[in-house]
């Protein structure tokens, strides 16, 4: 088949899916409110997919199930461990649909357990224009661990490869506790060597954001302010290339949760909302 320079990819997919992920930071703080300022702002958004991390479930209910009630997204899966936010229960990663699922599983990274260790949930969407594979994914936190993470990216890449072909749109996003030009992205984006063969992505905000530096973690949040951390980019929206008709290629990436909801600051992380080709 000859290379045609003018779309190589074929006849470019016109239609989108909306794809958003954002920290909600369990039960800490007034976590009442600001799951309902959350909900507003993911009200306005109208994602069809979205990946929670530190959502949380008890005994009686899920975040998931609240959300996904308020957002029109009856589908999910949530995997995760001990809370340590006052009211406990569990916390984790979850992943929610406007559309069904159908296969679905989680993998732990890397050899780190508790809080600094690595998760992902995977989900095939089910969606109106064929499958869609979705990858939430959280990596340990802490500053001086980029080789955990790195190893915990290379299990990633492993498990994408193993779950996935190439005849479908592939997401990964959640919180990766990782700036743009660290190694462990880098192996992501294809700046380093990869972290499984053929496992290249598309980062949402470097190809379609405004061209600002799209801090997700930042001292305007008063939430954020205590850790002392700098202002940093670290939750994302991936998308595997290349395929065919561009499909998971960003068209359009803005940030979520950046304003206060009625006095309200949602999260001590904004969330990150694109449009993909689908």
């Amino acid at each position: 088949m000859n290379y045609d320079i003018e779309q190589p990819y074929g006849p470019p997919i016109e239609t989108t899916v909306r794809v958003a992920t954002w920290n909600v930071w369990d039960r800490y703080g007034p976590w009442r409110e600001r799951e309902s300022a959350i909900i507003s702002v993911l009200r306005a958004a109208a994602p069809d997919v979205l990946v929670l991390v530190e959502a949380w479930e008890d005994d009686d209910e899920t975040q998931a199930g609240r959300l996904g009630g308020a957002l029109g997204l009856p589908h999910s899966v949530f995997r995760g461990g001990e809370s340590g936010a006052p009211p406990g229960g569990r916390s984790g990663v979850a992943v929610l649909s406007r559309w069904p699922l159908g296969q679905v599983g989680e993998r732990r990274l890397g050899g780190r357990a508790g809080a600094d260790g690595g998760l992902s949930v995977h989900a095939r969407v089910d969606g109106p224009r064929g499958a869609l594979h979705l990858f939430g994914a959280a990596l340990g936190w802490k500053l001086g661990h980029s080789a955990q993470r790195q190893e915990q990216v290379r299990a990633l890449g492993g498990y994408v490869r193993e779950t996935t072909g190439r005849d479908a749109p592939v997401v990964v996003a959640g919180d990766f506790n990782a700036d743009p030009d660290s190694d462990e992205i880098r192996m992501l984006t294809g700046r380093a060597a990869v972290a499984a063969p053929g496992v290249v992505f598309y980062d949402a905000w470097a190809t379609a954001g405004d061209g600002t530096a799209g801090h997700t973690w930042s001292r305007a949040d008063h939430w954020t302010r205590p850790v002392l951390w700098p202002d940093r980019r670290i939750d994302y929206v991936f998308s595997a290339w290349p395929r065919a008709g561009g499909a998971g290629h960003p068209v359009r990436c803005e940030l979520l949760g950046d304003r206060p909801v009625d006095g309200v600051v949602a999260s001590d992380h904004y969330g990150v909302l694109a449009d993909l080709r689908y």
